[in-house]
């Protein structure tokens, strides 16, 4: 039998475990453009992007404006069909 008022406690430390470990998740993210090939198709023909390159755009998303940065990936990740697949996504475009 629990001591009352340590249900509180428990699922308050429970909550601090979760948070971390998402934020564990987030920093281990390898930030590779070639990771994005499942939306070589949207970024290139404007199509709508599939489930699999949301699921990449969304797993690269803090890497985004690494990517802008990069002059050699710059003028891919500005186009108008990037953005698109952003939205397209429900990944907001970055203003980095």
């Amino acid at each position: 039998m629990m001591k009352k008022g340590s249900f509180p406690s428990l699922l308050c430390a429970l909550v601090v475990v979760v948070v971390l470990a998402n934020a564990r998740v987030t920093e281990a993210v390898t930030c590779n453009p070639l990771e994005l090939r499942p939306c070589l198709g949207a970024f290139t023909s404007g199509q709508p992007p599939s489930a699999g390159c949301c699921d990449k755009v969304r797993e690269q998303k803090p890497c985004l404006c690494g990517y802008i940065k990069n002059p050699n990936l710059k003028k891919f990740v500005n186009s108008p069909n990037t953005r698109k697949v952003a939205a397209g996504c429900g990944v907001p475009y970055p203003k980095c």
